[in-house]
């Protein structure tokens, strides 16, 4: 069953006729032809596109990961600015909405808490709430599904760009719903709308809805990759590499002080719902440890339904350091604008994981803690879902 976009369902309407139109958007803002949403507003009837705002890695999606600013330009063929929302200010200024009434949204997130789209999206709709504008959301999948929701949640105190609100990293919520959680829920407050899919479920991953993938950043290039995200980015916390620099970022981690067989060969023994650990040694052309042979594995997802990514990455963790105890270490600040908080706080939420991890509590012990939060969570997120 092939879905409609929320982009498509817009653009097929006269919602935006006699409005000047900002969009934000990145190469994976595609309808089911791989046309742009920039170019087809460009040409819409009674439309005038005076403005294109690229999230984090830049319009073009062009640059690599954290604190790698873009800058502003203006896109010739199209003859309007493009401003970056990861440069000197991440929420659009009152001079960048001058020409702009309707602020249209058409980001694909990936699911997991610790991915900035979202926050881009929360910043403008902060920002149309002071300058009075609307802004337009147009719904995507989330790659990942929308039933399973896991992981610990953000603490106060522990807010960034990787987290602003206290929702786990598995959210299970489109982009489209998230902006409802984010505006209503969290009282931000913006003249919005949501422009939801046609025939999309819940259980649909990115695949069997049929949805156009593009990859949405540098280094999530395929949907295998978003599938394991939510456990493995928490390796950016970390001096484990977790596959930059290689063709299957997030699918592989690995270390120079590991050894493939014997590292993966207690983790299978564990049998772990839905996915088998591969060895493998990989060398990265660039990012941590370039040009040196990392051991670790791959991560084959063979049941979706019942992997759940989270608990395999804490688990990696715990492997990772019992492979290299005098070895493995937790990267030091600055990340993601927080010059004193250990990455893998930020990204974990808390302190909590961490120090779970130097206290040798199991990794099922661990996932366990957290499913209070989560549904508690799940009770909030449930007035917000579209689908």
């Amino acid at each position: 069953m092939r879905i409609t976009l929320g982009s498509e369902r817009l653009l097929s309407s006269a919602a935006l006729n006699g409005r000047r139109i900002g969009v934000v958007c990145n190469p994976a803002s595609v309808d089911h032809t791989f046309s742009h949403i920039a170019d087809r507003l460009a040409v819409q009837r009674g439309t005038q596109l005076t403005a294109i705002f690229g999230p984090q890695h830049g319009f073009r999606s062009d640059v690599q990961e954290n604190m790698i600013e873009t800058g502003h330009g203006r896109h010739e063929a199209r003859r309007v600015p493009v401003y970056s929302l990861y440069s000197e200010t991440r929420e659009p200024t009152e001079e960048m909405l001058h020409d702009v009434d309707v602020l249209v949204i058409d980001l694909q997130d990936v699911g997991t808490r610790i991915y900035t789209y979202i926050y881009t999206l929360a910043n403008c709709l902060i920002a149309a709430k002071r300058h009075q504008r609307t802004v337009i959301v147009c719904d995507r999948p989330n790659p990942i599904g929308g039933r399973q929701v896991e992981g610990p949640m953000l603490a106060r105190g522990y807010e960034s760009f990787v987290g602003l609100y206290p929702i786990p990293m598995r959210h299970g919520m489109t982009i489209g719903e998230i902006a409802r959680l984010f505006n209503e829920h969290f009282g931000i407050g913006a003249d919005l709308e949501i422009i939801p899919m046609e025939g999309w479920r819940r259980e649909m991953y990115h695949d069997t809805a049929h949805a156009p993938w593009v990859m949405p950043s540098p280094n999530i290039p395929t949907l295998e990759s978003a599938i394991v995200y939510p456990g493995t980015v928490l390796f950016e916390g970390t001096n484990v590499s977790e596959g930059r620099g290689t063709t299957r970022p997030f699918e592989l981690v690995g270390a120079p002080w590991s050894t493939a067989e014997r590292f993966v060969e207690s983790l299978n023994r564990r049998r772990l719902p839905g996915v088998f650990f591969r060895p493998v040694v990989f060398e990265p052309t660039f990012h941590k440890h370039a040009r040196q042979p990392c051991a670790g594995c791959q991560l084959p997802v063979l049941d979706r339904a019942s992997f759940e990514p989270v608990q395999v990455g804490v688990l990696l963790l715990e492997a990772f350091r019992d492979a290299g105890p005098e070895a493995f270490r937790w990267r030091d600040p600055p990340y993601e604008y927080e010059p004193v908080k250990l990455p893998i706080d930020i990204l974990a939420g808390s302190s909590e994981l961490r120090e779970q991890l130097e206290h040798r509590v199991p990794a099922e012990e661990i996932a366990r803690s957290w499913k209070a939060d989560v549904a508690a969570f799940e009770r909030v997120r449930a007035r917000f879902l579209l689908y």
